[in-house]
């Protein structure tokens, strides 16, 4: 399934701006950065769960926001691009 997650990290603090590369470390680990705090994530359901587990340890639940928007299975009719960044088939050939 494709999972879409955004964040909005406090960084007033030195602890907020630690949080914050923490949770962009865990979602870069995880999916496709395709906005500054916006990630699509190709993932099943346990691994959704591991992943959900680990960024809400690091976030503050009093001064950030995690937000998931699941997209399902078929997602591919769901997401539309317009701009510069170049779009990416998660599910396509991957050269190495």
């Amino acid at each position: 399934m494709m999972v879409l997650i955004t964040y909005d990290v406090d960084t007033n603090t030195k602890e907020g701006v630690t949080r914050l590369r923490k949770i962009a470390k865990i979602c870069v680990n995880n999916g496709q950065r395709v906005q500054n705090s916006v990630f699509e994530c190709l993932v099943d359901p346990t691994q959704f769960s591991i992943l959900r587990n680990k960024l809400e340890k690091v976030a503050n639940s009093q001064t950030d926001s995690l937000r998931y928007y699941f997209l399902g299975s078929k997602w591919k009719n769901r997401v539309e691009h317009f701009g510069a960044k170049t779009a990416y088939d998660p599910e396509g050939i991957l050269i190495m």
